[in-house]
């Protein structure tokens, strides 16, 4: 059972700093030193740092200036000395911010004693253009609309020749496009970011990036130039091959604005005087089928100011609006890391192939020399058949190539720029002379998440799955959380991101993406509530009435609370509401009085296990869909609820706690029996049930004990889908289950979490058996070998194998609650949260164990020690104390409690 959790009313944290807390690692609305700010009210997060234990912030001041020296009239805002404990997205409140103003803050706090400490070091965020009128000089640009517009044609280059003849204070520049675009000036790229402006619900929300250009201008003569590519836009998207689905051309929209030392400022926009040519090199580039480059078609110097180029003309004003423009809240997708093959082979039918080692997102950069007109194909693959062939079927029509035309010209460095592939292994035909490791390497690319969390244990395979977990995420958190990396799909499945999200904040800081994704959920949420199953939505197959499936839609309400839970976020609440009462009205308004949402589940236990695949005697896994559809509709009520309630709006948290309790009631009355059976008797029931609180407390350990007992039934292998999977080692930690919990992670036959580990996996499967124990392969038409979805156990394995829990949002107070296991010697984990750093572990060593465990600066914790008994337990060598370290120890049945401040903590007790 979940240990309670200790209020700390009464905790007095008497010893006080050995030094003064110094706050670092500022940052404006979860970004550090953003520019583009469009928050009205940007909120401001530090950390805090000292030595010693129990240290705790009891009061803040921040400063906001014009100026980093915050000297004199600089000063915009001063808040004085507030008494808080709070740390994490403090609102800014000075005067109003003003479009392209840069403000630089710091921040000094009161430790414990109330002794004052130094200012931090100043930070900076950059307003964005917070009206349409801003883009004051800026019209959006294009080439004429081809004849066939659902055709992939070149890139087109567009350039704007301009003179500097004052010194430069500081210049930005502004801009987003219809399509992909890299932005660049006097001969050098403008930033690091790729697969700009990002994929949003563009007729509702384009955004707009904002880079800081001083370095790049030049006195005298500047050319600011742009390529732009077909991307989510106008290319093709979906297995409905949507091309075009946004429009018919690309066009790009940009706005320089250069302030000089003597006050003056110049705004220099797109209009009708800019040229384009599509007489470039790239000929052909795509999302999914890729590009096609000749270098012999390479413009040299086409974006410096002595370029004299041919076949350039004039391109044509449109009149797209300015309006849906919104400034970039999440981080940008980047370059990560590069990988070299482990090794370059021939298939036995002769098939080049170079082996990377890792199922990655990105491209290969190629590293070539030869003659003149060569032309190199480079083909991406996850994974090799049965026979050691290149295996390509399962990307269905996403072509995933580079063709690539050599210049002769010595050697050549080639990367594309608007396309990226899902591949472990390249085919690679053409090339000219052997080909070596050093002519390749694979450059990852993803949302530029800072890593917030590691797992480690004794168990090699339980890493490897942590591995696989963590890359699964990088290769499909980018810019929008989707399915996979590789297919002819790409999509931002909302089943899949509800499921995965609460496992995605462990890994990875997701604040910023999600508050973006969860922005265009709300766009693309229909005027009814219904929440489509993509989003960006560019696909409903199913009809007009089939726009929301449980489990899917639900990441309305799943999202906003986990988001809220894992940063403290009470604004993405605030934001999100709307769109999570809509969500739960749409239902109510299905279900009607009767409480059931029929026909609410399209795509039911998605992907569920299915044993007639092998002729099993045992039962499939199947959950009734309507079951699943009112069991969501309940959760999401019950969400709904709890946010209500969290923003003070008591007559909705009355009317939703009403409203959950008739749905419970009507839930029990139709699904339940007295002796605890759930209908459909599948693991998934009895897990959604528990989960979400839908039984009666008496038949909760029968439920519980059924779910156990299919669990033995079937020698410790599960069943469940993509909505059962998430919850299901959570709800039998939480029923007292723990053991059986770790027989399902440590399984290693098929279906299993370990099973795609044992057959070389390295990142997540979409199917249980994607390939099969024969080595062969499962359904072509949908087996992808880098989802996300089932690495959600992941969220088991921080919260209980080593024990990170809320205690409170974002982590102000942790539970520090592992549940060890005889089966693993140690395991252990590490979370950067919004405070700061949480660490826990525990290790088997000579007879004791030992449990360590580090709690961030300005929160607390109650630690849950497992099967330890007080009068043995030893911390940092010595014997536990009532006093300043340790309040409120308390002996369980089977557990000690206490409560703890900030501090590293090493506890030792005997395991017998």
């Amino acid at each position: 059972m979940k240990p309670s959790l200790f209020l700390l009313t009464s905790l007095l944290l008497t010893r006080t700093a050995l030094a003064q807390l110094t706050p670092g690692e500022l940052t404006c609305e979860h970004r550090t030193n953003p520019l583009g700010i469009a928050e009205t009210k940007p909120r401001l997060s530090w950390k805090l740092s000292g030595k010693g234990r129990n240290l705790h912030q009891t009061a803040y001041q921040i400063q906001a200036a014009t100026t980093p020296t915050f000297a004199g009239k600089s000063q915009v805002w001063n808040s004085q000395k507030v008494a808080s404990d709070e740390s994490v997205l403090r609102p800014y409140s000075g005067p109003a911010l003003t479009s392209g103003q840069r403000v630089y803050w710091r921040v000094k706090v009161w430790d414990g004693s109330g002794k004052e400490g130094s200012w931090s070091s100043p930070a900076y965020w950059e307003m964005g253009l917070l009206q349409p009128a801003d883009w004051q000089k800026a019209k959006w640009v294009e080439l004429p609309v081809s004849a066939n517009p659902k055709a992939a044609g070149p890139v087109a280059m567009l350039r704007k020749p301009f003179s500097i003849n004052k010194k430069v204070a500081s210049a930005r520049a502004y801009a987003t496009a219809h399509g992909l675009y890299e932005l660049h000036l006097n001969g050098q790229r403008v930033g690091e970011d790729l697969l700009t402006p990002g994929w949003t619900v563009y007729p509702k929300r384009l955004q707009y990036q904002v880079y800081d250009i001083t370095d790049q201008l030049k006195s005298g003569a500047n050319v600011i130039g742009a390529m732009l590519g077909e991307g989510w836009y106008k290319g093709a998207l979906g297995y409905e091959d949507n091309s075009a689905f946004y429009g018919n051309n690309t066009a790009l929209l940009a706005q320089l604005v250069i302030q000089y030392t003597d006050g003056t400022t110049d705004v220099i926009g797109t209009d009708g005087s800019w040229q384009a040519s599509t007489d470039g090199p790239i000929r052909k580039s795509e999302l999914y089928n890729g590009e096609i480059y000749d270098a012999r078609m390479e413009r040299a110097g086409w974006d410096t100011p002595n370029f004299t180029g041919t076949n350039w003309s004039a391109v044509q004003v449109a009149n797209y609006p300015t309006h849906t423009l919104v400034s970039t809240v999440s981080q940008p997708v980047r370059r990560q890391e590069t990988i070299k093959p482990i090794r370059i082979f021939k298939t036995p039918s002769g098939t080049l192939v170079a082996d990377f080692g890792q199922n990655m997102t990105g491209w290969v950069r190629l590293n070539v020399s030869g003659p003149a007109g060569t032309t190199i194909k480079i083909r991406h693959a996850e994974v090799l058949d049965k026979q050691g062939e290149f295996y390509t079927t399962n990307l269905r029509r996403a072509k995933q190539e580079l063709h690539y035309t050599l210049k002769g010209n010595g050697t050549e460095v080639y990367e594309p720029r608007f396309t990226f592939m899902g591949f472990r292994y390249v085919a690679v035909d053409g090339f000219p002379g052997d080909l070596k490791p050093d002519n390749l390497a694979g450059v990852v690319i993803h949302t530029d998440m800072p890593q917030t969390g590691q797992f480690d244990c004794s168990n090699p395979l339980v890493n490897q799955l942590q591995h696989n977990i963590q890359w699964g995420q990088k290769g499909n958190f980018v810019d929008v959380p989707t399915d996979c990396p590789q297919r002819d799909e790409r999509l931002g499945w909302t089943g899949d991101a509800q499921a995965f999200c609460r496992t995605a904040g462990f890994n990875r800081d997701v604040a910023a993406l999600f508050t973006r994704w969860l922005a265009d959920v709300a766009a693309d949420q229909r005027a009814d509530g219904a929440v489509p199953f993509v989003v960006p939505d560019i696909l409903n197959p199913l009809g007009k009435d089939a726009a929301t499936s449980a489990g899917w839609g639900d990441v309305a309400t799943i999202a906003p609370w986990t988001i809220y839970q894992l940063y403290g976020d009470q604004r993405i609440l605030e934001t999100q509401y709307p769109s999570m009462k809509a969500y739960v009205e749409y239902i109510h308004k299905k279900a009607g009085d009767r409480y059931i949402w029929k026909g609410g589940s399209v795509f039911g236990d998605w992907l569920f296990y299915k044993p007639h695949m092998y002729s099993h005697a045992e039962p499939d896994g199947y959950t009734n869909n309507d079951m699943i559809a009112t069991a969501f509709y309940a959760y999401s009520t019950d969400l709904l609820r709890q946010a209500a309630t969290v923003l003070g709006k008591t007559d909705d948290a009355r009317q939703y706690a009403d409203l959950f309790n008739k749905i419970k009631a009507t839930f029990q009355r139709e699904y339940i029996t007295p002796t605890g059976r759930i209908a459909s008797d599948s693991q998934t029931a009895y897990v959604l049930a528990l989960m979400f609180n839908l039984l009666p407390d008496e038949l909760r350990p029968l439920a519980a004990q059924h779910l156990v007992d299919d669990i033995k039934s079937r020698k410790n292998h599960l069943s469940t889908g993509f909505l059962g999977t998430p919850y299901l080692c959570q709800v039998l930690s939480d029923n007292g289950f723990t053991d059986v919990g770790y027989d399902l992670l440590l399984q290693e036959s098929f279906p299993s979490w370990l099973y795609p580990v044992k057959m070389g996996a390295t990142t997540i499967w979409e199917r249980w058996d994607g390939i099969r124990p024969d080595s062969t392969f499962q359904d072509a038409g949908m087996n992808s070998f880098n989802h996300y979805a089932y690495g959600a156990i992941g969220d088991w394995m921080y919260r209980v194998v080593s024990g990170i829990e809320i205690g409170k949002p974002g982590y102000k107070h942790v539970l520090i609650q592992p549940q060890p296991t005889d089966r693993l010697t140690y395991a252990k984990s590490s979370l950067k949260s919004s405070y700061g750093d949480i660490k826990s572990g525990w290790e088997r060593k000579n007879g004791q164990m030992i449990v360590r465990v580090s709690v961030p600066t300005n929160t607390t914790a109650t630690i849950r020690l497992p099967k330890a008994d007080a009068s043995r337990v030893t911390e940092g060598g010595k014997a536990l104390a009532q006093g300043a370290n340790f309040r409120n120890i308390k002996a369980g049945q089977n557990d000690l409690t206490l409560e703890v401040g900030s501090g590293d903590y090493e506890f030792s007790y005997p395991t017998n």
